[in-house]
């Protein structure tokens, strides 16, 4: 709702878990709704698959349509409020967690959305994050209503957050969380405006350039399908090769079962595979049960060579092609919705802050604070109105700024380039690191409206 500025069909908002649906919310030149059982068999739309999972889901699952300019790039698939206890999650009727797997596989973000003053992880959603196991990279935390809280509650809040975090998704880096308040209404706490900001412009930057990483996510969607196919190979047609020829089949097959974990090391010493390659041991256990192993198939190895010789060398080719083609064509970005409303204009993030302070202004923006400035710059011995390097020196680094910072500024003002400081060009040095230890980020070349009025060019006038 926050980033398409209007209501969808189908939408439903409020404090407790208000839709047991996954509404996927796509673009249409018509607003309106498609159901879960219309939507499988619609050969234009990606869900066919979903059929498996059956009614009960089906019967919960609905694409809702409506003419948003987001929409065009993205579109979003939102999941039913998370319950909590044993009773909610079997009432589902469907797997929900599966059906959550399903879509993590094939989605290019995943958003998991808490709130700063409920931050409680329940049994369903750990189960939920834990089905997006081997998905980490398209992950994203959002931490919302942290307006609600003030300073150093939110402190505590993000580290409780990261802590239980923590223990539901296994990996050593930690996952990246944006703070803020993403709804349009007057935040109720303001001390953290700045943060609220700059946290909800690197989030509309994430999904922002989606469409541009498009192919390349794909392809690597591909290379892992390819290895995962190469390594089941390898185990059916080992499961294959030791069952016998006539009796005793269903004893050497709950045999074969029980010893999959060695197997997976045995193949992995034969074959120098990776064990983050094999899929996971109980999830091959239980679909094992229901096979028949002596209609495996053996190995072929023309079929593994083939798919080595893919991933050797035809990928690297089609990544060039990609890289070729993402070079020729203009870059794609999702546009209209909140997207709009955040880089333009004086509300856009940094406006008149930082090096950016006074651009709109006429008079020069340093020269408020340059009395100040004068009187440190007469202490340092000028000659013929100018300080040396030296004598800069030993004022700038009482700022105890690093040097490559300091050497940034210096030539930022040094405009003349004559290893000297006139009283403007150290006036502004003590502005650019007054900006500096503000916070903010110094600029890679001086903006016009910090250039010191008497080192100006003039405008030539036409004659």
């Amino acid at each position: 709702r926050y980033l398409l500025e209007q209501d969808f069909p189908g939408m439903r908002i409020g404090p407790e878990p208000t839709t047991d649906s996954f509404i996927a919310v796509m673009y249409g030149e018509t607003e309106g709704n498609v159901p879960g059982n219309a939507l499988v068999v619609d050969p234009k739309k990606p869900f066919r698959k979903l059929g498996r999972f059956g009614n009960a889901f089906l019967n919960r699952f609905m694409c809702s349509q409506l003419p948003n300019e987001v929409l065009k790039s993205i579109s979003i698939i939102d999941s039913p409020g998370i319950l909590s206890g044993e009773k909610q999650r079997i009432s589902r009727g469907y797997d929900f967690c599966q059906v959550l797997q399903w879509f993590a596989e094939r989605v290019d973000r995943i958003i998991l959305l808490f709130d700063a003053h409920k931050l409680d992880i329940s049994d369903e959603f750990s189960e939920a994050i834990k089905s997006f196991r081997g998905q980490d990279d398209k992950i994203r935390v959002v931490l919302n209503k942290a307006d609600q809280v003030d300073t150093q509650q939110l402190m505590r809040v993000y580290g409780a957050l990261m802590w239980s975090l923590g223990k539901v998704i296994d990996t050593p880096e930690v996952l990246r969380v944006y703070i803020g308040s993403f709804w349009a209404h007057p935040l109720r706490n303001t001390d953290n405006r700045r943060l609220f900001e700059a946290e909800a412009q690197d989030l509309f930057k994430d999904i922002q350039s989606l469409p541009q990483k498009a192919a390349v996510r794909k392809l690597n969607d591909l290379i892992k399908r390819a290895r995962l196919a190469k390594v089941h190979a390898y185990i059916i047609s080992y499961l294959k090769k030791e069952m016998p020829s006539v009796f005793g089949k269903e004893n050497k097959k709950k045999e074969l079962i029980n010893k999959l974990p060695e197997i997976y090391i045995q193949l992995q010493r034969e074959y120098h595979i990776s064990a983050g390659d094999f899929p996971e041991v109980k999830k091959m256990q239980e679909q094992l049960e229901n096979c028949d192993f002596t209609k495996f198939h053996s190995l072929k190895p023309k079929l593994i060579e083939a798919v080595d010789n893919m991933l050797a060398n035809k990928i690297a080719s089609l990544m060039n092609l990609i890289r070729q083609e993402e070079s020729n064509m203009p870059t794609e970005m999702v546009h209209g919705g909140a997207f709009d409303g955040t880089m333009a204009g004086p509300f856009g993030h940094g406006y008149g802050e930082g090096a950016k302070e006074g651009a709109d202004e006429e008079e020069w923006v340093v020269a408020k604070d340059k009395p100040a400035y004068d009187e440190i710059f007469y202490t340092l011995s000028p000659i013929n109105g100018k300080i040396s390097g030296i004598s800069a020196k030993k004022e700038m680094v009482t700022s105890k700024l690093p040097n490559s910072v300091l050497g940034k500024i210096w030539k930022l003002a040094d405009c003349d380039g004559d290893g000297m400081l006139d009283d403007e060009e150290f006036a502004l040095a003590k502005h650019l690191i007054k900006i500096k230890l503000d916070g903010y980020e110094l600029p890679g070349t001086l903006p016009s409206h910090l250039v010191p009025p008497s080192h100006r060019k003039p405008f030539q006038t036409a004659e």
